[in-house]
């Protein structure tokens, strides 16, 4: 232990690796992002090492940094799990707390957890946002819903189900819309970080680099783009489960392209679920079909 940084400095380094921001870490661990800066400047100075690259208006992870962090987190993992065993579940242990994507928290969400809440009065839910593959890890999340191939490791994946592709436009616009070349000149509304894009779905409908012949909007997540779509700002791509009980999106083109990734319920596979967390995960995997 005499060899070991002091926990506040390794506190520190994990917060602000982890949202990748001196300010968001510190107003997790409750200091200033001065502080946060100081900790993380001492710890590289024993370490004899950069952990962070400071770019203007951002930070991210030197190589160091990066091999670092999931042993940190282990570490923390492990000491959380040592302190449940032995001392058992602290003051709101009830609650639990489920981190995904903010489109799957609007869309998926939102109409099931009311029955959950009403069934389960006793158990408060915590949901937290994360949209970048990043945001999400073992630390700070009984449960998440994550978006990729369901191949992590360390973690019980089950899957919501096969996702495709499809566009998604207001009623009015989709008047419009009677086959894909009807595309050309309309808003092409990206969210990145799929697989399957707009070239990808043009492609298989036909018609290859058509949206040269269109407006394009890019944003970072899907929430916005169905959002931009709903009000007639354009056309999304977006997953087929997201437009259920929606009356603000059609989707005015039949052709769903396929995706080998899709949203996944996970867990960590080593530690064992609080009782209010299994009772929720039993909840949603019994809603799958739903």
């Amino acid at each position: 232990m005499a060899g070991l940084p002091p926990l506040g400095w390794l506190q520190a380094f994990e917060a602000a690796a982890r949202t990748l921001s001196f300010t968001a870490a510190g107003h997790e661990l409750g200091v200033t992002q001065a502080a946060i800066s100081q900790r993380i400047r001492l710890l590289e100075d024993r370490l004899g090492q950069k952990l962070f690259v400071r770019h203007p208006r951002s930070l991210s992870l030197t190589p160091a940094g990066q091999a670092w962090l999931p042993s940190i987190q282990d570490a923390f993992m492990r000491l959380g799990e040592g302190t449940s065993e032995v001392f058992g579940g602290a003051v709101g242990d009830a609650q639990v707390t489920l981190r995904t994507t903010p489109v799957i928290q609007q869309n998926w969400l939102a109409p099931r957890l009311p029955a959950f809440q009403r069934a389960y009065p006793e158990i408060a839910v915590r949901l937290v946002s994360a949209i970048w593959p990043d945001d999400f890890g073992p630390e700070g999340a009984d449960i998440e819903i994550r978006y990729g191939r369901g191949d992590w490791q360390g973690v019980d994946a089950v899957s919501l189900g096969e996702e495709s592709m499809l566009p998604a436009c207001s009623p009015a616009l989709a008047r419009e819309i009677a086959e894909p070349s009807d595309l050309a000149g309309h808003t092409l509304l990206h969210a990145v970080g799929f697989a399957v894009g707009w070239p990808t779905w043009l492609e298989q409908a036909g018609q290859p680099g058509l949206e040269a012949q269109c407006p394009s909007l890019t944003c970072d997540s899907q929430v916005m783009t169905l959002a931009l779509a709903g009000q007639g700002g354009g056309v999304a791509l977006t997953h087929r489960r997201l437009l259920e009980g929606r009356d603000d999106l059609v989707a005015p083109l039949a052709l769903a392209v396929p995706s080998d990734e899709g949203f996944w319920l996970v867990r960590p596979a080593r530690r064992r679920p609080r009782e209010e967390a299994a009772r929720l995960w039993e909840w949603l995997v019994a809603r799958l079909s739903s």
